[in-house]
């Protein structure tokens, strides 16, 4: 969160399962401070439910994918969210 409010990141890949804070707890804690730009943020997990994945979006997330993933999905939701170009 600190190094959030000092430099705003442009793209944040947030996992579900972290030691000190669940990816839920966090992506809503990101998401309430008044970051600007706005950093688009995909949850990444192994939470495959329609509800986990509606919980995700809800509390913030821009996309979702699902572990494990590879270059070429991670570069798919890039190019979806517009901060990759597929060359």
């Amino acid at each position: 969160m600190n190094y959030c409010r000092k430099r705003v990141p442009d793209f944040i890949l947030l996992d579900w399962n972290m030691p000190e804070m669940d990816g839920i707890t966090c992506l809503k804690a990101l998401r309430a401070l008044p970051l600007v730009p706005r950093p688009v943020i995909v949850m990444c997990t192994t939470e495959s439910s329609v509800l986990r994945i509606r919980q995700a979006l809800e509390a913030g997330a821009d996309e979702y994918i699902m572990k494990p993933y590879d270059r070429e999905v991670l570069l798919d939701k890039l190019v979806q969210l517009g901060l990759a170009e597929r060359v």
